[in-house]
């Protein structure tokens, strides 16, 4: 509870830059987050609770061993993270809004103490989180707004498993959680792209090692083959993705009908993939129906320098505590020198 008191003060000093609507707003997350963490109790008392279902013990298991396993072989935080249990009885733990401009692929950002400046604004509300995107659409902007399973409090309390992910498959599940512990690592104040990235990173680095070592061969094989088809996917996004931004950057004069183009044509080459390449997967139909530049802003952040960290860690001979030592340097650059260390990191 100590570390709750210094966030609290941290938020109310900080609340000082601030307008009244944002003292509101950061009211309600911390209230949000306290009822979050109240609603946990130890993995260990749901599994000597008789009332508990079998399959959410089943679950749970699993969950404690992959805890365990973030420990021991990933060096990630040995704290009381990940190790509580709470149903919300939701869908998600927040719901997060990404917006850019019609004709950008920049997104807007939001600041606030401690986290700094990030690409996105969460809500425990739903809908007032929609009700954000309606006036950000309102008004110009191309809004996202989506279901987010699980957050990371950067270790300030001790964040736990959730209704919304504990039903995940074991790949998964483990990248759920080797994702968020991540978070607690390594943190740039100002910048998304370079938190998320770091975060994937240590995910696809750690289920492949999880799996390697505890799943069977057929499940093996099916998480190498969903790999397969997200490499495919990020490609093939990625290649619009430039089309875009040299489209936004050029000097065509109706830039909304080229761009109206682009994704016609971005659906129609989908359409194709999935039919001759995927054997009808249907998994990424939803992302292309509402595809717009907020969904190319969210993928960046996700994955634009994946792989400068996967190369540092193989830099840093898979050893995970000089790779987050690097990881740690970096990310206390300025934000204007931060890319170019990472890339020279890597060389």
């Amino acid at each position: 509870m100590r570390r709750l008191a210094v966030l609290v003060l941290a938020l109310c000093l900080g609340a000082g830059l601030l307008g009244c609507s944002d003292l509101a707003y950061l009211g309600r997350q911390l209230g949000g987050h306290l009822q979050l963490i109240r609603a946990a109790r130890p993995v260990d008392d749901w599994l000597s609770d008789p009332a508990t279902a079998q399959a959410l013990r089943q679950r749970l298991e699993t969950a404690r061993a992959m805890r365990e396993f973030s420990v021991t072989e990933l060096h990630l935080p040995d704290n009381h993270s990940y190790r509580s249990y709470a149903d919300l009885e939701r869908e998600a733990a927040v719901w997060n809004v990404v917006a850019t401009p019609a004709l950008s692929l920049a997104p807007k950002t939001w600041c606030y103490p401690i986290m700094g400046c990030v690409a996105y604004h969460g809500d425990f509300e739903r809908e007032r989180a929609q009700d954000l995107g309606a006036q950000l659409k309102g008004q110009g902007w191309d809004v996202m707004v989506y279901p987010v399973p699980a957050y990371s409090s950067l270790g300030w309390t001790a964040d736990p498993l959730l209704n919304t992910f504990i039903g995940y498959n074991d790949a998964a599940l483990a990248g759920m959680i080797f994702h968020e512990l991540a978070h607690q690592v390594a943190y740039a104040a100002d910048d998304t792209g370079f938190n998320e990235s770091f975060a994937t990173a240590v995910e696809r680095i750690g289920v492949r090692i999880w799996l390697e070592r505890q799943a069977t061969p057929a499940l093996l094989e099916q998480y190498r083959e969903t790999q397969r088809r997200q490499a495919r996917f990020r490609t093939f996004t990625a290649g619009y993705r430039q089309r875009l931004l040299a489209l936004y950057a050029s000097d065509e004069p109706d830039k909304s009908a080229a761009k109206a183009h682009v994704f016609a044509a971005m659906r129609e080459d989908y359409a194709r993939l999935k039919a001759e390449e995927w054997g009808g997967y249907a998994g990424y139909d939803r992302w292309f129906v509402e595809a717009n530049n907020a969904s190319f802003a969210l993928l960046a952040s996700y994955n634009d320098q994946v792989p400068l960290f996967e190369a540092l860690w193989q830099r840093q001979g898979g050893d995970w505590p000089r790779f987050y030592a690097a990881v740690k340097r970096i990310a206390a650059l300025p934000k204007q020198e931060r890319g170019e260390a990472l890339t020279s990191a890597t060389r």
